[in-house]
């Protein structure tokens, strides 16, 4: 445990920022999990439109925060959306 004041403040920061970036991981995981059985399954195509949309914006949040890169947000929004055209087509 740390024992000045401003070790104890720096934890409580990263504690909190922990909780924050390990639910963003597990939504946007969760999100994406979702959406690739949508397009594997070629049932609701629109809803998985609209849910790849979503992703979108909140990968391009979290590259923002810095959670994860720009390039690594930009890859899986990439790779969801060529799944779907793909799914479309065929």
């Amino acid at each position: 445990m740390p024992n000045l004041t401003n070790a104890k403040k720096a934890l409580r920061q990263n504690l909190k920022r922990q909780k924050k970036n390990l639910a963003a991981k597990t939504e946007i995981k969760k999100m994406i999990k979702n959406a690739r059985a949508l397009i594997t399954a070629k049932k609701d195509l629109a809803k998985a439109e609209n849910m790849v949309r979503e992703i979108g914006k909140k990968l391009d949040k979290i590259a923002k925060t810095g959670y994860f890169k720009k390039n690594k947000s930009s890859r899986l929004k990439s790779r969801l959306a060529k799944a779907l055209n793909k799914s479309k087509k065929g």
